[in-house]
């Protein structure tokens, strides 16, 4: 843009609007936009409680930018921990399975990462999926549509050296509580972790004890208090788990191993 802009009024504005980090925002609202009308546009947009994110059309993620489409679970800095942990845990040239994988942002992040001789991933969600497949043009990863390990070739059971889930650990009640641009901008689905949070954990646990080979690891975030149940449930699934916390990201990855 070229006519002149009020910056420090804008940042009044967000700021009174309960943008936190209003300065930042401003400049990229101010980038994002090619025209007075566009920026207030998505000025008004962001005061109403869009996330801006979807606003932008991307998030940045483990320092790469990522498409975010309108309604699609937006990458959050914490998960960083999580390919941080998978990238620990996991060996040379591994074959991947990214589950609920929302943007595609961690399956990026790890085919950056890990070079994998395979790597895949799966949505429940559509819009997701089409999102993921977006941000991974190029890469020659497939993403599928379906719910967790069900739309995988049945060929890959008991093959996968690595299978990461950022699945919802949101429990139902609480879901209510988060901030709105989460609880009225993104899925449900992408949200929602049933009575304690760790209803679709539960399920990916089950699973991964008949998709990893032996010696295999599966890597998933979760809450803090979740993490006693979590473990319990990955021992009951005759994995061995193991936590990792990262204060400054307020992140908890939670691993385990299928037994050699």
């Amino acid at each position: 843009m070229t006519t002149p802009i009020d910056r420090p009024a804008l940042v009044r504005r967000l700021r009174a609007a309960g943008c936190v980090y209003a300065e930042d925002e401003a400049d990229l609202l101010l980038d994002g936009a090619d025209s007075p009308a566009a920026l207030a546009d998505l000025v008004a947009r962001r005061i109403a409680g869009e996330p801006l994110e979807h606003l932008l059309g991307w998030a940045e993620f483990c320092g790469l930018r990522v498409a975010v489409d309108p309604g699609v679970f937006v990458p959050r800095g914490r998960t960083a921990l999580l390919v941080a942990a998978a990238a620990a845990v996991t060996g040379p040239a591994p074959a991947v399975v990214d589950l609920c994988c929302g943007s595609g942002a961690t399956t990026l992040a790890l085919a950056r990462r890990l070079a994998p001789r395979w790597l895949a991933a799966t949505d429940i969600d559509p819009a997701a999926v089409a999102c993921a497949r977006r941000n991974l043009a190029g890469l020659d990863v497939p993403v599928f549509t379906g719910d967790l390990f069900a739309p995988l070739p049945p060929h890959w059971r008991g093959r996968l050296d690595l299978v990461v889930a950022n699945a919802p650990y949101v429990p139902t009640e609480a879901v209510a509580l988060l901030p709105p641009e989460a609880r009225l901008h993104e899925a449900p689905v992408a949200l929602d972790g049933g009575a304690d949070g760790l209803a679709v954990l539960r399920r990916v646990a089950a699973g991964a004890g008949e998709w990893l080979a032996p010696g295999g690891h599966l890597v998933v975030e979760a809450a803090e208090s979740q993490v006693e149940a979590l473990c319990a449930a990955l021992t009951a699934a005759g994995l061995v788990p193991g936590v990792r916390h990262d204060e400054d990201l307020e992140a908890t990855a939670v691993t385990a191993r299928r037994p050699a």
